[in-house]
C-alpha cells in the first residue's frame, strides 16, 4: 500500500512539475514574467518578450540603451574637462538618465518603468529649449522658472493618467518649437565641420524615425521574417547618436556666442568634439 500510494504520489508530482512548465512557457509567449508579472505598459515595440531572459522583457530594446549612455558619458566628461556652462553638464546628465529610463521600461514593460522613461523625455525637450532660447531672453529668471513648473506639472500628471497617443502629440510639438531656433543656429554658423555635426543630427533623426515607424506600423509582416531587424532599438542607438550630435552642435554655438574659439575634434578620428580656447580673463 505504501509502495502504491508513493508511486501514485510521484506521478501526480511529475504531472505538477510539468503543468507548471508548461504554464511557464505559455507566460513567456503571452509576454508575461515570473519575476516582472504582467505587462501593465500601455506600448509594446515589435520584440518576442522574454525571449533571451525571465529578467529582460525586451532584450534588443533594453541593450540599445547603453550607446547612448555611453556617449552622453563622453559629453559629459567634455564638458566637465573644459569647463563649459553648467547646463551642458545638465544636459548630458539628462541624456543617460533617460536611456537608462528607456533600459527599464524596455525590461520590465511595466507602467512605472514607461513613466520613468516617457517623464524624461519630456524635462529633457524643456532642458533643449532652454539651451536654445535662453540667450535671446530678456527677463533671465522668468524662462527656467516656467519651465521648471511645466515640468513639475507634467510629472505629477502623467503620474496619475496614462496617456497614449495625448503624449506622442504632446512631445513632438515641443520638438517642433525647437527646431526655428535650430536651424537659425545653423544658418549663422560658418564652421563646415560644426555644419557637417548638425547634418549628422538631422540623419540620425531620420533613419530613426523610419526605423521606429517600420517597427510599429508593419510589425506584423515583420514578425513573419526569418530575423525580425530589431526597429525600435534602432531608433534606441540613432537617438542616442542624435542627442550627442545635438549636444555638441549646440555647444559649439555656445562657445561662438561667448568668443571661446571652438573647434570641431574628432575622438579616436571618429567621434566629433568641441575644443575651447578661453580668454585668460574668464
Amino acid at each position: 500500500l505504501v509502495a502504491s500510494l508513493s508511486s501514485v504520489w510521484r506521478r501526480l508530482l511529475h504531472r505538477g512539475v510539468r503543468f507548471i512548465l508548461r504554464e511557464e512557457d505559455r507566460e513567456m509567449a503571452d509576454g508575461i514574467s515570473s519575476f516582472w508579472g504582467p505587462v501593465t505598459s500601455t506600448i509594446e515595440c515589435c520584440e518576442k518578450n522574454y525571449a533571451y531572459s525571465s529578467y529582460i522583457a525586451e532584450f534588443y530594446n533594453t541593450i540599445s540603451g547603453v550607446p547612448g549612455i555611453l556617449l552622453a558619458l563622453i559629453g559629459l566628461v567634455n564638458a566637465l574637462r573644459q569647463r563649459f556652462e553648467k547646463r551642458f553638464s545638465i544636459l548630458h546628465i539628462s541624456n543617460m538618465i533617460l536611456a537608462i529610463g528607456s533600459m527599464l521600461y524596455h525590461a520590465t514593460l511595466q507602467h512605472v518603468q514607461q513613466q520613468s522613461d516617457e517623464t524624461p523625455m519630456v524635462w529633457e525637450i524643456l532642458l533643449y529649449m532652454y539651451i536654445l532660447y535662453s540667450p535671446d531672453w530678456h527677463y533671465r529668471s522668468t524662462m527656467p522658472t516656467f519651465l521648471f513648473l511645466y515640468g513639475a506639472a507634467f510629472a505629477v500628471v502623467h503620474a496619475y493618467l496614462r496617456f497614449g497617443i495625448a503624449f506622442k502629440v504632446h512631445y513632438v510639438i515641443l520638438c517642433l518649437l525647437c527646431i526655428p531656433r535650430m536651424y537659425k543656429y545653423y544658418i549663422h554658423t560658418e564652421d563646415a565641420a560644426a555644419k557637417r555635426i548638425a547634418k549628422w543630427y538631422v540623419a540620425t533623426i531620420l533613419v530613426g524615425s523610419v526605423c521606429w515607424f517600420c517597427d510599429r506600423v508593419f510589425c506584423k509582416r515583420i514578425s513573419q521574417w526569418p530575423v525580425n531587424p530589431q526597429g525600435h532599438a534602432l531608433w534606441h542607438v540613432c537617438m542616442g547618436f542624435n542627442s550627442y550630435f545635438a549636444n555638441t552642435f549646440l555647444m559649439f554655438c555656445r562657445a561662438q556666442q561667448r568668443g571661446w574659439n571652438p573647434k570641431v575634434k574628432y575622438f579616436l578620428g571618429v567621434l566629433p568634439y568641441v575644443k575651447i580656447e578661453k580668454p585668460k580673463a574668464q
